[in-house]
């Protein structure tokens, strides 16, 4: 928790670094949905600007907001005379928030494009509703974290503590998902539909959500939850966009990814590289040499990660086969205005294969049998 007794900066200079990074993250979502969607397979490129620009960036805002004590300042007096427990949980989850919008003034500029892109009908305001109920829960959920992982724990400490929490979060995301975003239970056909998609695919869960995605036009399916609760969620684009055997595939796909653990591998990358950091913080070691293990750790928990999805489609293949797999994600792309990419060296920064590497892998296999 913060130090009560350490000053905070007066709220006008945090108000004044707030609207700068506001404004800073407005222009660089300006400039990047510009840039994107004047290139080739702008969809991608977009996924690319999200993940490689924007989040980083909220992350930073959060970082100086975090430095510079926002939420105390925010807070001011009444703060010193509260308890340090709740002080301390309002000052974290301010601090989350304001980095959150940051994020999504970064995001805004973006819509437009995506839509014009994608060729959907995706109202900004509607949007931007959307991502804003998923700021707040996520920083609600982390401000809940923090609080163990605060409060001068040892490093050893707080490493377990943030495995647990990986651990946890993927444990309780079938509860989690439907706070954050818009979910409903599938009628009685689309039930029916899943069931066998499902019995098609070798997919086992214990049951499956719809999450609302009209207006989106994303199709997607993803299962969470630990062995026993495992709960499948797919987006209403992906009932009502997809025929049966791309379902089946995409399912299959799923199936093959639990099989593969791909999410534990990844899981496994986020831990693993966090270790040397933690004791590179701590001044327990050299640095290069910990900075080097965090890298190498990254760099080589996603190679298998990448061969975690590449042993998925093979599962998926051997169920459905390569040439309706295939031609599942060539569907895929197509739904969501996506061009395959191709690449001769893999990306080493890339959780996973090129898609147009993957279908071609897929079509190989086929002509091979």
């Amino acid at each position: 928790m913060y130090a009560l007794q350490a000053d905070p900066p007066s709220i006008a200079v945090a108000v004044t670094t707030a609207g700068a990074l506001l404004l800073v993250a407005f222009v660089i979502g300006l400039v990047g949905n510009a840039v994107a969607r004047r290139l080739s397979n702008p969809v991608s490129k977009y996924r690319l600007l999200y993940g490689g620009v924007l989040l980083p960036f909220a992350l930073v805002a959060y970082v100086v907001f975090r430095s510079m004590g926002f939420g105390p300042a925010l807070l001011g007096s009444a703060l010193a005379t509260d308890a340090s427990l709740v002080g301390g949980l309002v000052a974290d989850f301010l601090e989350l928030l304001a980095a959150g919008f940051v994020g999504l003034a970064a995001y805004a500029p973006t819509v437009r494009g995506v839509r014009e892109a994608r060729d959907i009908d995706l109202s900004t305001p509607r949007a931007l509703a959307r991502m804003a109920r998923w700021v707040l829960g996520v920083s609600v959920l982390a401000t809940l974290v923090l609080v163990p992982l605060e409060g001068g724990s040892s490093t050893l400490a707080t490493m377990a503590l943030l495995a647990a929490f990986v651990v946890v979060v993927q444990v309780a995301a079938p509860w989690v998902i439907p706070l954050l975003r818009s979910t409903r239970r599938p009628t009685d056909a689309a039930a029916e539909r899943l069931d066998a998609l499902r019995e098609r695919a070798a997919l086992t869960v214990r049951d499956a959500r719809v999450l609302e995605t009209d207006s989106e036009e994303t199709a997607s399916a993803t299962v969470r939850g630990p062995p026993g609760y495992r709960r499948l969620f797919v987006t209403s684009t992906f009932l009502d966009a997809l025929d049966d055997e791309t379902a089946a595939a995409l399912l299959a796909i799923q199936a093959g990814r639990l099989r593969a653990r791909v999410l534990a591998r990844t899981m496994a990358t986020v831990l693993a590289a966090a270790v040397p950091l933690f004791v590179l913080f701590e001044d327990a070691g050299p640095a290069l040499p910990l900075l080097g293990a965090s890298v190498a750790a990254v760099l080589g928990g996603l190679l298998l990660t990448r061969r975690g999805v590449q042993a998925a489609d093979d599962v998926a293949a051997e169920r459905i086969g390569p040439d309706a797999v295939a031609a599942a994600l060539e569907r895929y792309a197509a739904v969501h205005g996506m061009e395959p990419s191709r690449r001769r060296v893999p990306n080493p920064l890339s959780r996973t294969p090129a898609l147009g590497d993957r279908i071609d892998r897929l079509r190989a296999q086929a002509t091979a049998e």
